[in-house]
């Protein structure tokens, strides 16, 4: 389809000119009737004109295209501008009088062609936003399954070479404990017999010595004194035992026997679920209509939002001390206004907002990294048994997720989709894996687009307003932030040349509030990682800061070396 000249500048040019002679003005209107482009003076002059008072004139992008130029193969000298709806052939006005096309109706070309590259347009952008972005985030995420694929395969290979020298090992340990033991039956064995065999070495001597004095009697020849010798009683034969050898049962065993003992690769038999596409729907038809509530309520968290802003001041609210809390290392906001606090040795206390003791639970994860999840559940992190814990209401502790060669530290329950976000740590490595709330692996980020290996020690982590995964990495001495994607954002390393993170959250505005033991400070950042100010220092008695978190109305909890809670006011 051939487009017109004044769609497309002969030359290159940063904008599109108007189309009136001598004016350099830039295009922003057209008038569809005159087929001009306008600027907004010419646009106005345009429409003062009495002839164009009818005329519709357009903003650029709303355009009506002009009808191609094409010559009526009945009538050369005509152009043509009128579709036969029943012939369906384009024709000129002048072939409309013609035999063949009487009584037909006849359609303006140029309507056609105009509502022809509407649709166009229409598809054109189609595949812009929905089937390229769609098709290239199922590629995203085929280049995300090899990656895990090949993660997974390395961890099974480990998992079996592991098993493997377990085994080997288990083998050498009865192998070496049983030759210790025949070494000993051999032992005893050969003592015994050693004993025997002396017991026969006198014995024999005995008779020897005993045949040399009958042969002295024997050879007397004093018959008085032969007669008078008795005769003589020989010691029995002593008794000796034949030894008892041990015997060797051969293990009966067999390929099967030694494949439960390592492990065995399992294929599901399921079928491979077709990815997800969003439907076309989503993008295309936005217009849903929340309902009167979901109105209410956004409304009113809208309008609390642009109510707050940074104080000129920070306020204490109040203070207080967590009795049974020994180094508090990580709280957690419940959902009934009560806190949980953990110390260094794993006990989890909960406490209501004054700091007033409600249950306490000891765990032997150490630390108590926690969570609360949106239903109220506490999940908790054992890194020595390389597990994750749910406590129920009524305190029973469940095995929820075991991480395999991982020692899971920080975690969190997403308040945005209820996924769960922990780091963990293994040989060297780190990541932060993304669950969903029943514990199913949904995403592993390690490394950034060039490879580098984002985190080293991630001991906490927090989710964003707008889905950003923050954490903080005590090795790496960086908060280090990434989409929810996993793209890393940036990395803030602090204001001074040493940089100790600690406890981290957010606020309801999206600031990033980090602890930073180093300069006994709690620093301040938008959500893109610039820095806005040190919220808290040793001026406002803050010593060591090692946790943080931000109740529903803005109060910003610090908890400190010690078993102390301070309350702060900053909003």
């Amino acid at each position: 389809m051939a487009l017109s000249k004044i769609d497309i500048p002969r030359t290159a040019q940063h904008f599109l000119e108007c189309g009136i002679e001598d004016c350099e003005g830039n295009c922003e209107f057209y008038c569809n009737p005159c087929y001009q482009r306008l600027c907004k003076q010419c646009r106005d002059e345009h429409l003062k004109r009495p002839e164009n008072k009818n005329h519709e004139v357009v903003l650029y992008q709303q355009r009506k295209r002009q009808l191609p130029v094409e010559k009526c193969k009945i009538q050369p000298t005509k152009d043509v501008d009128m579709l036969c709806a029943e012939c369906q052939v384009p024709v000129c006005s002048k072939c409309t009088t013609e035999q063949n096309h009487r009584g037909h109706i006849f359609t303006d070309l140029e309507t056609i062609y105009a509502e022809k590259i509407a649709v166009f347009q229409e598809e054109i952008s189609k595949i812009h936003e929905y089937f390229l972005p769609t098709s290239q985030d199922l590629q995203k995420e085929i280049k995300k399954d090899s990656s895990e694929i090949k993660h997974i395969m390395d961890n099974i290979r480990t998992s079996m070479k592991t098993e493997g020298e377990t085994l080997k090992s288990l083998v050498d340990t009865v192998i070496s404990e049983n030759m210790k033991q025949l070494d000993q039956i051999e032992h005893s064995l050969l003592e015994d017999l050693n004993t025997q065999d002396k017991t026969m070495d006198d014995y024999i001597t005995y008779l020897n010595n005993l045949v040399k004095e009958l042969h002295i009697c024997l050879s007397s020849t004093e018959t008085k004194k032969l007669m008078s010798e008795k005769k003589p009683k020989i010691r029995s034969v002593p008794e000796t035992t034949k030894p008892v050898t041990p015997g060797f049962t051969a293990g009966q065993y067999s390929k099967s026997d030694v494949t439960k003992l390592l492990g065995e690769i399992h294929v599901p038999n399921t079928r491979a679920k077709k990815r997800e596409i969003k439907p076309i729907e989503n993008v295309y038809n936005t217009a849903m209509k929340p309902t009167h509530e979901q109105m209410k309520e956004d409304r009113k968290k809208s309008d609390k939002k642009q109510t707050l802003s940074l104080s000129a001041s920070v306020t204490k609210v109040r203070e207080f001390n967590v009795p049974g809390v020994d180094r508090a290392f990580h709280v957690s906001l419940d959902q009934s206004d009560r806190l949980w606090i953990s110390d260094e040795y794993g006990n989890l206390l909960q406490t209501d907002l004054q700091g007033n003791v409600i249950q306490k639970i000891e765990t032997s994860g150490g630390r108590g990294y926690h969570t609360v999840t949106q239903d109220g559940v506490l999940i908790f992190t054992d890194k020595n048994k390389k597990v994750i814990n749910t406590i129920t209401k009524d305190n029973n502790i469940t095995e929820f997720i075991k991480t395999g060669v991982w020692r899971p530290l920080s975690i969190h329950s997403s308040h945005i989709n209820g996924d769960l976000l922990v780091g963990m740590v293994t040989l060297g490595e780190a990541k932060v894996t993304r669950y969903k709330k029943t514990g199913k692996e949904l995403q592993n980020i390690q490394t950034d687009n060039k490879g580098q290996e984002l985190y080293s020690y991630p001991h906490y982590i927090i989710e964003n307003i707008n889905g950003d995964i923050c954490t903080s990495d005590f090795y790496k001495e960086a908060v280090v932030v990434v989409n929810k994607s996993g793209q890393h954002r940036f990395s803030y390393t602090g204001q001074e040349l040493e940089f100790s993170p600690y406890g981290i959250c957010t606020d309801v505005l999206g600031h990033i509030l980090v602890c930073d033991r180093f300069i006994n400070s709690v620093h301040l950042l938008d959500q893109d990682g610039q820095f806005l100010l040190l919220l808290l220092t040793s001026q406002q008695e803050v010593e060591c800061p090692r946790i943080l978190c931000v109740d529903d109305e803005n109060n910003l909890y610090v908890g400190q070396v010690t078993n102390k809670l301070t309350v702060y006011k900053y909003l």
